[in-house]
């Protein structure tokens, strides 16, 4: 027997709101772009009970959900057919011949695609490092594809203007995020835009005082839920930065707090959870944003270019071994 679900009352409050939060982005069309795995997936910590796992199921076997029908799925989710009804609505879609139909069209570009490796497959112990490099590589293949759909280039383009005419930009990020922080802090010190990787929530809180209208805070965290990330772009905030999140979860904290969101999508496997696989996603958003960045700012980032390519010329070795 499946389990008890929650009442049809307080079923109908949590699909509204969530209903009423979808259609005010995006319509069927824009769900239908993004991609419907995607938008399970970004969705899936806002669902809870019967919805969760109706969601999880859609997730484990996407193929098998765009074959069944609704008793199918609701009787493979231990749910009921009102239940995936309520799936349906709170994905944006008007009912569940739409759902089937998005999931269909997007693992038959998957296909198409050649991602012919099971990443849902667990990586045991015992398989081969040929195996385990197919697994990670279309773990990562399918995140880039995944967050190029759900990513907004209006935000990156908004995020962008800013970051190049910012006088001062400050960084945050915990943990592996403070890595991909420092990566961004180096490419822009290249191009000439004053950027600071903070790590330490006392020095970086320091700095965020400091903020004034015209700098920018950019908060780093796959979940959007970090509090030392957090609090310090708060602390930014409140002194009148403008605040870029970073985040995996549109609706975490991080993103509610920030005034421009850029969001990615993960692929974990076995022995990469979440966060660590958030990692080469992110580092291609920050990418796509330092690029824009020097576009924006072409003839400053060509002579910083010059100026830094020559003061570090005499620290290369030589072809035949000798320096310069």
């Amino acid at each position: 027997m499946s389990e008890p679900e929650m009442d049809g009352a307080a079923a109908t409050a949590v699909v509204d709101s969530m209903v009423r939060g979808t259609q005010a982005t995006m319509d069927l069309h824009a769900v239908n772009q993004q991609g419907v795995l995607v938008r399970v997936r970004s969705l899936l910590p806002e669902f809870t009970g019967a919805l969760r796992r109706v969601a999880e199921q859609v997730l484990t076997d996407p193929a098998a959900a765009s074959r069944a029908t609704i008793v199918e799925l609701a009787e493979r989710s231990g749910t009921s057919p009102a239940t995936v009804t309520r799936f349906c609505r709170a994905l944006g879609f008007d009912g569940y011949a739409d759902l089937r139909l998005g999931i269909a069209a997007e693992t038959g570009r998957a296909r198409s695609a050649g991602w012919t490796v099971d990443i849902g497959r667990e990586i045991q112990p015992s398989d081969p490092l040929e195996r385990v490099l197919g697994q990670i590589m279309a773990a990562d293949t399918r995140a880039m594809h995944d967050t190029a759909e759900l990513l907004d280039l209006a935000e990156v383009e908004r995020a962008a203007v800013a970051i190049a005419a910012a006088p001062r930009v400050n960084i945050f990020g915990a943990s592996g995020s403070a890595l991909v922080g420092e990566e961004m802090q180096f490419s822009l010190h290249r191009i000439g835009v004053p950027a600071w990787a903070w790590t330490d929530v006392h020095n970086g809180l320091a700095s965020a005082a400091l903020s004034r209208p015209g700098d920018v805070a950019l908060g780093i965290s796959h979940s959007g839920e970090t509090g030392e990330t957090i609090e310090l772009l708060a602390e930014a905030s409140s002194r009148g930065a403008t605040t870029i999140a970073l985040t995996s979860f549109p609706r975490s904290p991080l993103a509610e707090l920030a005034d421009i969101t850029l969001v990615t999508a993960t692929q974990a496997t076995t022995f990469r959870p979440d966060a660590l696989s958030a990692r080469h996603p992110q580092l291609v958003v920050l990418d796509l944003l330092y690029v824009a960045v020097a576009q924006r700012t072409h003839e400053r980032s060509h002579a910083a270019f010059q100026r830094t390519a020559q003061a570090v010329h005499g620290h290369k070795a030589a072809k035949d071994g000798s320096t310069t």
